[in-house]
């Protein structure tokens, strides 16, 4: 019982940081409609198994990137709050790893969908 106890205590640590960085940070904000987003049309074009498998991660892998960066940004400021060029490069570089994952995701989006969205431009598969 205690095990179970620890766990569900664990669990309710992590679903408070998911609280804390959804409400203090618009970029995993703007990340969780994304998702939802591509969600909602992978459900409605019935994507394939293996399609939803490569969505699943991307999106784990943006979140998670995006989550990391706010971790990272919120360390730096806690020991240097005023902005050191260095603690200023840390968070460009951690920006820059989510932008780059993210670009990365949206074109492995766009070659997942085009099959399904083409027909319905008139473009063909």
């Amino acid at each position: 019982m205690k095990m179970i106890r620890q766990l569900l205590k664990s669990f309710s640590h992590a679903l408070r940081g998911v609280r804390v960085v959804f409400t203090h940070e618009q970029n995993f904000r703007i990340q969780v409609v994304a998702a939802a987003v591509v969600v909602f049309f992978g459900t409605w074009f019935g994507v394939k198994r293996n399609e939803w498998i490569v969505l699943l991660l991307l999106i784990a892998a943006v979140l998670g990137l995006e989550l990391m960066n706010a971790i990272i940004e919120r360390l730096a400021d806690a020991f240097k709050p005023r902005l050191h060029p260095i603690i200023k490069e840390v968070k460009d570089m951690m920006a820059a790893a989510v932008l780059l994952v993210s670009f990365i995701a949206a074109i492995i989006g766009v070659i997942i969908f085009y099959p399904y969205l083409a027909p319905l431009v008139g473009l063909g598969a």
